[in-house]
C-alpha cells in the first residue's frame, strides 16, 4: 500500500508551524518567512521562485524529495488559503496558475466547492471528510504512489492522532515564535510509534525523520 508522507514541514524551537495573525497579506502570520528561509536558500528552493544560485548539501538534497513518488496531496483549508477564502469564488490558492504539486490535491474544508483544474496537472478537490475518508480518496487518485500530507499543523496533527502517517520529515528552525499554531499539542508519546533520526546542517536547522516502526 502507498505511504502517507509529511515533507519538510518547518517548526520553530517552541513547536509552532505557523505564526499568529494569518491573513491574505501574511500567509504565516507574524512568523513571516522566517520558518522557510532555510528552504528558499537552497538551489531547489530558489529555482521554485524562478531564481538561480542557492546552496547544495543536505538541505537541498532533502527538499528535492518533494515530488518523486508522490501521486496525490492532502492539505487543510488553512494551507490552501487565507481566513475567509471560501467566501471568494475567485480564490484558487496561493501558488498562481501553475501550482507546484502537479497531482490531484484534496483540500479538507467545511465549505466544499467544485473542483478547480490548474496548469501543470494540479487539480484541487474540496472535501468535508474525516482523515480516513480523505486518505481513501487520495489513495484512489494516487494510482499506487504515495500520498503527501501537506499541512498545515492542525491537519497533520489530526492524521497523526488517527495513526495515518507513515513517514514525517520535520525541520526545526532556530527561532522562537511564542504564538501561532503548534504541531505537538495532544501528541504525547508519539515517538514510541516511530524510529526517529536527526541531522543538523550548517544552515542552523535540524531535520527530524519519523519513520513508522512497523514499516
Amino acid at each position: 500500500m502507498s505511504l502517507v508522507r509529511v515533507q519538510h514541514v518547518s517548526l520553530s524551537l517552541d513547536g509552532f508551524a505557523t505564526g499568529e495573525g494569518q491573513s491574505l497579506e501574511a500567509p504565516f502570520g507574524h512568523a513571516g518567512e522566517r520558518l522557510h528561509d532555510w528552504m528558499f536558500s537552497t538551489q531547489w528552493g530558489r529555482a521554485m521562485l524562478g531564481r538561480t544560485g542557492g546552496t547544495r548539501g543536505v538541505d537541498d538534497a532533502l527538499v528535492r524529495l518533494f515530488a518523486p513518488g508522490i501521486g496525490a496531496e492532502i492539505m487543510g483549508a488553512g494551507k490552501f488559503g487565507h481566513p475567509g477564502w471560501h467566501q471568494d469564488p475567485q480564490w484558487k490558492g496561493w501558488w498562481g496558475p501553475n501550482p507546484p504539486f502537479h497531482t490531484p490535491v484534496f483540500v479538507l474544508t467545511h465549505h466544499p466547492r467544485p473542483s478547480i483544474e490548474m496548469e501543470g496537472g494540479t487539480t484541487f478537490h474540496f472535501l468535508d471528510a474525516s482523515p480516513a475518508e480523505a486518505l481513501e480518496r487520495a489513495r484512489e487518485a494516487a494510482g499506487g504512489l504515495d500520498v503527501r500530507l501537506g499541512g498545515g499543523p492542525t491537519t497533520i496533527r489530526d492524521f497523526l492522532t488517527a495513526g495515518l502517517v507513515d513517514h514525517m520529515h520535520l525541520v526545526v528552525v532556530p527561532i522562537l515564535l511564542g504564538r501561532g499554531v503548534r504541531l505537538w499539542d495532544g501528541l504525547e508519546g508519539l515517538e514510541k510509534d516511530y524510529e526517529v533520526e536527526a541531522v543538523s546542517t550548517p544552515s542552523g536547522v535540524t531535520h527530524l525523520m519519523f519513520t513508522r516502526a512497523s514499516l
